[in-house]
C-alpha cells in the first residue's frame, strides 16, 4: 500500500478517537461549570439565610441568658431569604411550578438557635394517608437533651449555659456549668473538658437523626415529584460542626440534580453573626498546572489562563485541599 493510503486509514481511525476525546472534555467541563454555579448558589443563600437570622425589630431582642451568643433566631425570616436567593440563582423567582420543583431537591433546612433547633423539610399533614401529598413545613423546636445513666437530665445551649433536673435532689436548676458545679452533685458538670465534648456530641446526634428521618420521608416525596434519585444524609465533617455550633446559624442541603452522569450532592453553613465575605475560588494555572486560591473580587480569575475548579468557604479549607495563595489583583 501506498504511504497515502495508510494516512488515510490513520485519518480515518484517529478522527473518531479524537472526536470522542474532545466531547468528554467538553462534557466535563461542563460539569465542572455545573457544579461550580450550584454551590456558588447554594452558599449563597445559606449565608443569606444567616444574616436574616439575627434581623430583630427591638434591641431588647438582641441578647439575653447573660450571653453573647444568645439571639432570637427568626426562622421564617431565615427560610425565606434563603429560598429567594435561591431562587434567584436557578432563574425561578417568578415560576411558582419551577419552585416546587426546586423544592425537591432540598431534602431539609435547619436552624440552628441558642437552645434548640428547628428542621424544615417535608412533612405528612395531620390526615396523612397513602394518596395524600407531602408538603414542606417547619417541625417543633427540638431542644439539645441529654439523660445520664443517673437519670440527671441536662438540658444543653450553644454555650456552657444549662437548665438540669438533679434526679437525687428531685428538682431544677439552671445557670453556667462552672456555676452549678459546687449546687449539685450531677457528674457531667463536674468534669470541664467532658462537658464540652458531651455537649457538643448530643447537638450533633440530635439533629443528625431528624436529618435522616426527614431525608427519608423526603424520598417519598421526590418520588411522587419524578425525581429518580435516592437522597441520603451527607457526612459532615467535625470541622463544619464545630464551626456551626460556635453560633446561630443554617445548615441548608442540596441534592440530586443531574450534573453529566453524576448527581449534585452539597450542603452550606451560614452563620447568624458572620460578616458576609467574598467567595475564596480554586483556580488552575492552564499553561503550569499550578493550583491557587483567591477571593472571587480578584482580577485573577477574569484571566482566561485560569480555570474555576472548586468554590470554597474559607482559605484553610482551600489550602487544604491543595491550593496556594495567588497574588491578588483587585477588581476595580
Amino acid at each position: 500500500m501506498k504511504i497515502t493510503d495508510w494516512a488515510i486509514i490513520f485519518v480515518l481511525l484517529v478522527t473518531p478517537m479524537l472526536w470522542l476525546g474532545s466531547l468528554h472534555i467538553e462534557n466535563a467541563r461542563e460539569m465542572n461549570r455545573l457544579d461550580i454555579r450550584y454551590t456558588t448558589a447554594l452558599k449563597t443563600s445559606a449565608q443569606d439565610g444567616g444574616q436574616a437570622l439575627n434581623r430583630n425589630e427591638l434591641q431588647r431582642f438582641e441578647n439575653g441568658y447573660g450571653s453573647d451568643k444568645w439571639m432570637r433566631a427568626d426562622k421564617e425570616q431565615a427560610l425565606a431569604a434563603f429560598l429567594r436567593t435561591m431562587y434567584v440563582n436557578f432563574d425561578v423567582a417568578d415560576d411558582w411550578v419551577g419552585q416546587q420543583a426546586l423544592l425537591a431537591f432540598i431534602p431539609a433546612v435547619v436552624v440552628i438557635d441558642y437552645d434548640g433547633y428547628y428542621v424544615y423539610a417535608t412533612r405528612a399533614g395531620s390526615e396523612y394517608d397513602q394518596e395524600s401529598s407531602l408538603i414542606h413545613r417547619w417541625g417543633d423546636k427540638k431542644p439539645y437533651v441529654y439523660a445520664d445513666a443517673g437519670g440527671n437530665s441536662i438540658a444543653f445551649t450553644l454555650d456552657s449555659y444549662v437548665t438540669v433536673y438533679d434526679a437525687a435532689e428531685q428538682r431544677w436548676l439552671s445557670g453556667r456549668q462552672g456555676e452549678l458545679k459546687d449546687e449539685t452533685v450531677i457528674p457531667l458538670l463536674q468534669d470541664n473538658l467532658r462537658f464540652e465534648a458531651v455537649r457538643r456530641s448530643a447537638i450533633v446526634h440530635s439533629i443528625e437523626q431528624d436529618l435522616e428521618q426527614a431525608i427519608h420521608l423526603h424520598n417519598d416525596y421526590a418520588a411522587r415529584q419524578g425525581v429518580r434519585y435516592t437522597f441520603t444524609l451527607p457526612t459532615i465533617s467535625q470541622e463544619e460542626w464545630n464551626n456551626t455550633l460556635d453560633d446561630v446559624g443554617i445548615i441548608a442541603f442540596l441534592q440530586g440534580i443531574p450534573v453529566g452522569d453524576r448527581y449534585y450532592n452539597n450542603y452550606a453553613l451560614g452563620g447568624g453573626r458572620l460578616v458576609r465575605s467574598s467567595t475564596i475560588l480554586g483556580i488552575v494555572d492552564l499553561v503550569t498546572g499550578m493550583k491557587y486560591y483567591e477571593r472571587d473580587t480578584c482580577a485573577t480569575v477574569k484571566d482566561g489562563r485560569y480555570l474555576i475548579e472548586e468554590v470554597f468557604s474559607s482559605e484553610q479549607a482551600a489550602a487544604a485541599k491543595g491550593y496556594f495563595a495567588s497574588q491578588c489583583r483587585w477588581l476595580e
